[in-house]
């Protein structure tokens, strides 16, 4: 599971296994050490109607509704988003996506549990 963060912008990625996993146990959770602290981050199926997202104690929560989850998982459907108002007329875009095989980039990192990318040349 990979994590973008940039602005009012929150962005997951996830791999073939991953999506299978998340479909099965309705969780998945990933964490980076920096040694005196623990950033967490996790995706959370649940029973909304939107992609949602919290923020606590240093942890990155996604709430993904069920169904959206089940049709995202079980179709060639990319992503999931949602505009996630959070105050003061301040928004959160939330995407989560299925992480695609790189086709235009030195390759240093195994790739062989990502989708294929439906994009053959740039």
């Amino acid at each position: 599971m990979k994590i973008r963060i940039k602005g009012n912008s929150v962005r997951i990625r996830v791999s073939k296994s991953e999506v299978d996993k998340f479909l099965s146990d309705g969780i998945l959770q990933e964490k980076t050490d920096f040694g005196n602290n623990t950033f967490r981050y996790s995706l959370k199926k649940f029973h909304g109607k939107n992609l949602s997202a919290e923020f606590t104690n240093g942890a990155i929560a996604f709430f993904v509704p069920a169904t959206s989850l089940n049709e995202w998982a079980t179709t060639n459907k990319v992503g999931i988003e949602h505009h996630l108002t959070v105050g003061d007329g301040n928004e959160l875009y939330l995407l989560l996506e299925k992480d695609f095989k790189c086709i235009d980039a030195d390759i240093t990192e195994d790739q062989s549990d990502y989708f294929e990318n439906p994009v053959k040349s740039c």
